[in-house]
């Protein structure tokens, strides 16, 4: 059974970069079809979906965080990453690591995503 945990600091100062790690456990990204997403809600709304990578490497944003995301993976490891520049008050939010079979048709659905970790808490505060 595969299982996924995310890391990272719980605060961020507003202007700098936000990384969080998802470590993949009983699972490779490299399995076919897998892709491995990151995905926010931040308090009192909805689930928001921010990137993923392919098994294959290739890479997607959500539009809202394009311009200051990038999302890669470390096989050797069985980690992928999110980093997130200049970050917001807006940012805050619960972070989750997610998995899906194929492309999430509806990526804000939490029911596209067959594994997911815990989450982890960031705030963005001075």
């Amino acid at each position: 059974q595969m299982q996924l945990q995310e890391s990272g600091p719980g605060l961020v100062k507003p202007s700098q970069t936000l990384s969080l790690t998802c470590t993949v456990s009983d699972g490779s990204l490299t399995a076919n079809y897998r892709y491995w997403n990151w995905i926010r809600q931040p308090p009192g709304k909805a689930l928001e979906w921010i990137a993923y990578i392919s098994y294959r490497g290739t890479t997607n944003y959500s539009p809202s965080v394009e311009s200051r995301a990038s999302i890669s993976m470390d096989t050797s490891k069985n980690q992928f990453t999110l980093q997130l520049r200049s970050v917001t008050l807006e940012d805050t939010a619960v972070y989750y690591c997610a998995s899906s079979w194929g492309v999430a048709v509806e990526p804000n659905n939490p029911d596209e995503y067959d594994y997911w970790g815990q989450g982890t808490q960031v705030a963005i505060s001075s």
